[in-house]
């Protein structure tokens, strides 16, 4: 483990390992659109779902993995910290549009997406306004379970119908953890509201 890391060290930092699973990443975001865009229109085959599943989960495993890596290997570095929640944003975000078009969530179901993509663009704007006064919004372990179920919610999503034939309820299971996840997503916005609220008001 000690050679690898030294070997790893030589790279630049934007091209780390870890890095370099964050890019994977966001790569995946459009090749998890594509699965459902095959044929040229949205189509939420029972092949389609099992592939964009496989590219997610992928995805979502390179999320605790780069991290983890960053850490033991010593590469942590500001376009790994700048890019990883991004990846995890654009994820979620394309994949729960996915499922509000082909009608996997819809109804009341789609305000647990509503809130989920209107905290993580508030959120942001609040860290990017933030990092111009130099003021640093630490990421709290709730959050990162927050990212968590959230992941795990929509790999149910995605599975959607096809998971449902084989396991009965993957798309409730999905809707149940969202609903969860939009619970979480609220208190840990106003978490991070309640931070920098006072840099805001002065």
């Amino acid at each position: 483990m000690n050679s690898q890391a030294t070997d790893t060290s030589k790279l630049p930092p934007a091209f780390s390992i870890p890095n370099l699973l964050t890019y994977g990443r966001i790569l995946a975001v459009p090749l998890v659109v594509l699965c459902f865009f095959l044929e040229g229109r949205l189509q939420s085959s029972d092949p389609a779902r099992w592939a964009a599943l496989g590219i997610f989960v992928v995805a979502s495993l390179t999320d605790f993995l780069d991290g983890y890596l960053a850490r033991i290997w010593k590469q942590t570095s500001n376009i790994g910290k700048m890019l990883d929640p991004i990846a995890d944003k654009l994820l979620v975000a394309a994949a729960l549009l996915l499922m509000a078009a082909d009608g996997t969530i819809a109804g009341w179901t789609l305000w647990a997406a509503i809130i989920i993509l209107c905290r993580e663009i508030l959120v942001s704007g609040l860290r990017e306004y933030l990092a111009e006064l130099k003021v640093s919004v630490p990421v709290t372990r709730l959050a990162k379970w927050k990212t968590t179920v959230q992941l795990v919610a929509v790999g149910f999503l995605i599975a959607g119908p096809a998971g449902d034939k084989v396991i009965g309820v993957a798309t409730e299971t999905g809707i149940v953890l969202l609903w969860i996840s939009a619970l979480i997503t609220l208190y840990t916005g106003y978490d991070y509201f309640r931070a920098g609220l006072k840099h805001i008001m002065d």
